[in-house]
């Protein structure tokens, strides 16, 4: 039996980087949407935080499980999986960001992107909607 590759939305990819974080119990999820800045360098950032490096690092595998289930593709590029502080998944239009609480703190990518459309996902208030963006 040939296997073939699914090919879905930049938004669509970006609800199944949010499921792949939420299974690990994420916190803060955030979804920038960037298609309407120019210049941008994905359309979409996923953004959220873990309290420890276990977590951020479960976070990250859970991400690439999900996404790999759905869509058979690995990331296209990998960072930070040695230090586990700051990991980036880049799978071109959609990247993952998963933060140690403190270095999230520190960076701020929502501010360095305050053109974008921002979605807070709340799993606890809306379980149902959560992917509604």
């Amino acid at each position: 039996m040939k296997i073939t590759k699914v090919e879905l939305s930049s938004k669509e990819l970006s609800k199944i980087v949010v499921e792949g974080m939420l299974e690990k119990k994420a916190l803060d999820v955030v979804v920038l949407d960037l298609k309407k800045i120019n210049q941008s360098i994905a359309d979409y950032f996923v953004i959220c935080s873990g309290n420890t490096v276990n977590q951020v690092d479960a976070i990250s595998e859970s991400i690439e499980e999900v996404v790999y289930k759905h869509i058979q593709e690995n990331p296209w590029h990998k960072e930070g999986k040695d230090n586990k502080e700051w990991i980036l998944m880049d799978y071109v239009n959609v990247v993952a960001h998963v933060f140690r609480k403190d270095r999230r703190d520190f960076y701020a990518l929502e501010d360095l992107w305050g053109d974008a459309i921002v979605t807070k996902i709340d799993p606890d208030n809306d379980p149902n909607n959560i992917y509604n963006y």
